[in-house]
């Protein structure tokens, strides 16, 4: 969900339009196994969030990278890196990484199956148990609107309020407009997201630490 501008937990950042095994049917995994959106802030590109899909068997990994940098006279003020990695098993989460940069302040949080369930350790968290249907937030995946979320920077147990609101037309980054529906989550972070017919994540917006806004545009 970025900088200190941009916000803490709202970036972490792929939706589906395909589906590309029977071992994976069931998640929404987008043509090509990539997705990818430009960041846009007062008019300007600040950055980049990707995520690949790789297949293995019955096992999908997916790699999420975010790079921004925020500058003012061409001086740069904010720079974020984000990396993760999730692994599923069929349609269960197994495994889960992340490590986070946001102007030299270090951010992390791992997770991986025991035969009691999913055990998340954090930066900002002391380890537990997720619930079975909790889903990082990596938003390509619209499952993770229906419960708990786990923060891809730092491993908290997020419960924000989702809200469906109307089917609107969207701008992606080539300049056509497609209708996507918007859902709006408040709560432990606020932001917007949009999916499109086919529930692939088609784009995000949040109001950063300075007021202005940073809208994802997909590619």
């Amino acid at each position: 969900m970025v900088p200190q501008t941009i916000g803490r937990r709202a970036v972490l950042c792929a939706a589906a339009v395909g589906f590309v095994r029977p071992a994976t049917a069931a998640l929404p995994v987008p043509p090509h196994n990539a997705l990818g959106f430009r960041m846009i802030r007062h008019g300007d590109e600040i950055g980049t969030h990707r995520l690949t899909f790789e297949h293995g068997g019955d096992t999908l990994t997916v790699h999420i990278a975010v790079d921004a940098v925020v500058t003012l006279l061409s001086i740069p003020i904010v720079r974020y890196t984000h990396r993760g990695v999730e692994t599923w098993q069929g349609t269960t989460l197994v495994g889960l990484a992340g490590e986070t940069n946001k102007n030299g302040e270090h951010e992390w949080v791992k997770a991986g199956r025991t035969s009691e369930g999913l055990l998340v350790q954090g930066s900002q968290s002391q380890p537990y148990i997720a619930p079975e249907t909790a889903i990082p937030t990596s938003y390509w995946n619209k499952r993770m609107l229906d419960g708990r979320m786990i923060s891809l920077e730092d491993g908290v147990l997020l419960a924000p309020k989702v809200a469906a609101l109307r089917t609107e037309s969207i701008r992606v980054a080539s300049g056509n407009v497609i209708p996507a529906n918007h859902y709006a989550l408040s709560g432990p972070f606020s932001l917007d997201l949009w999916y499109d017919d086919a529930e692939a994540w088609a784009g995000m917006a949040m109001t950063v630490a300075d007021g202005s806004e940073v809208r994802y545009e997909r590619l």
